[in-house]
């Protein structure tokens, strides 16, 4: 077993780091994270357990409070815009996953975080479950299947894709 000298040591946990907190900033998330994990060499299994819990974390803090700060920061002078916008984007995430859901309100929520396409993800689908008041539990739960889904997806893509760059 070779022993890892102490600056390998901290450097791969400054690299784990960068996993855990590029998983937790918006529209990035896991789906930025896995694939600098994988670019960088570090292990598959503990990156993306790293990646979930980063990108997990602000979750439950977005339903309760996001939509509370984003409508009284929608009338501030700096901000506005940006609460509007994200008010919107939240707005429109929902009424899509309405209009495909019906009363598969959770599974759709599952996949609207767990594919991993721009402006999907644990951020977004719990803004539209908070403004489309589902109960706190089950999108907590969906989130979190969605973010292990695309976990799953970020993590084979990436895997091949860096697999097929190496052989070049």
């Amino acid at each position: 077993m070779s022993k890892m000298l102490p600056i390998e040591r901290k450097n791969k946990l400054n690299k784990y780091l960068i996993v855990f907190f590029i998983s937790m900033v918006p529209l990035i998330e896991l789906r930025g994270a896995i694939p600098y994990a994988v670019g960088f060499g570090l292990p598959l299994l503990p990156s993306y357990l790293i990646a979930i819990v980063g990108n997990m974390l602000p979750v439950p803090i977005i339903y309760l409070f996001a939509r509370k700060v984003l409508e009284i920061g929608s009338s501030w002078p700096v901000v506005g815009g940006f609460c509007r916008w994200c008010m919107e984007k939240g707005e429109r995430g929902g009424q899509k996953l309405t209009a495909k859901a019906g009363r598969g309100l959770f599974l759709a929520l599952l996949l609207f975080v767990g594919i991993p396409l721009p402006g999907t993800g644990a951020w977004t689908g719990t803004l539209a479950a908070s403004i489309l008041k589902m109960d706190f539990k089950s999108s907590i739960i969906a989130v979190m299947l969605g973010v292990i889904l695309a976990g799953i997806i970020m993590g084979t893509g990436s895997t091949v894709l860096f697999g097929l760059l190496r052989m070049f």
